[in-house]
């Protein structure tokens, strides 16, 4: 079996040194500035971009914050590809501040814009309220091309964990809605179903998420709606077709309870005919990418995927 990564196991350790309670002992509120606090000092200085704007895109419950990125490199005035980005966080916690460093690094290596959509988070918006303001981003983005400089015709959508579960619905509201036309689909070790694969019981404890941290985010973004779990828009593993949709980048992590989400979704994909780049990264742990100052492979790990983006969107 393949060795935990050194720098990751270091994380883990000064997680489990500190004696702080875990993220599933803190009420929601607690658990946000808890995660944003420890994230933010697990990164690395912020890389320099061109530009960045916040907006307000319209939405189904009011306006929902939008961060847009421009990379280096790009002239100020030049229509660049886009791709959305759907944070993760078990559609609990997460914002544009706790993803401020992937955003800058992800821009730069796919030398498009990056779009970050801060979406309504459970409990106090259940789902399907986070995949409603992502596909009302999605469609906000594609109609205002021009007013955002960026080409609507090389549009993208990205999202880590919870985030590449909305990213992977959002492809398939668009296929099924008949646009806007995506040209990739980027999934950082996405959540695509609510099962007991054999990597969630084997990865169930000590790799930061956990068998009761999954629960405590599942319990507060469903509440007692359990007709959830086998719809789609949860599960979009669980979607009647896969065809027609964007060809796909797909990383994984070994010491993750979604390793065999990653890996089914990327299975079904191939299944219906979608082109899949597939990662798997057998030393990591699950949210390295947000942890770039404390694992030095999350920054290369990401620009690797950015050029995949790019290609996609060349």
């Amino acid at each position: 079996m393949t060795a935990l990564n050194p720098h990751a196991r270091q994380v883990l350790d000064q997680m489990a040194a500190s004696g702080a309670p875990t993220l599933d002992q803190l009420t929601p509120v607690q658990a946000r500035a808890a995660a944003q606090a420890g994230f933010l000092m697990l990164q690395g200085p912020k890389p320099e971009v061109a530009s960045t704007a916040d907006l307000k895109a319209e939405g189904p419950a009011g306006p929902i914050p939008l961060r847009v990125y421009r990379p280096l490199g790009r002239r100020a005035d030049e229509r660049l590809p886009a791709c959305l980005y759907f944070h993760g966080g078990g559609f609990v916690i997460g914002d544009l501040t706790l993803y401020d460093n992937l955003c800058r690094i992800l821009a730069n290596a796919a030398r498009c814009a990056v779009i970050a959509v801060d979406y309504r988070l459970a409990p106090e918006a259940r789902f399907p309220a986070a995949v409603d303001d992502c596909w009302a981003a999605t469609r906000w983005v594609a109609a205002r091309a021009d007013e955002l400089r960026i080409d609507a015709q090389r549009l993208a959508v990205a999202g880590d964990s919870a985030g590449g579960n909305l990213a992977a619905v959002v492809a398939l509201m668009a296929r099924d809605a008949g646009g806007p036309g995506l040209r990739h689909q980027l999934l950082i070790y996405p959540v695509v179903q609510v099962a007991e694969t054999e990597s969630f019981k084997r990865n169930a404890d000590g790799y930061f998420l956990t068998a009761k941290l999954m629960q405590y985010f599942v319990g507060h973004y469903l509440g007692d709606n359990a007709a959830a779990l086998s719809d789609w828009r949860l599960a979009p593993i669980l979607a009647a077709s896969h065809a027609g949709l964007p060809p796909a980048s797909i990383l994984v992590c070994g010491f993750d309870p979604l390793h065999d989400d990653g890996v089914a979704y990327a299975d079904t994909l191939r299944s219906a005919g979608v082109a899949v780049k597939f990662t798997s990264l057998p030393d990591q742990i699950h949210g390295f990418v947000c942890m770039d100052g404390a694992i030095p492979a999350a920054r290369p790990a990401i620009e690797a995927l950015g050029r995949e983006l790019a290609a996609s969107l060349t």
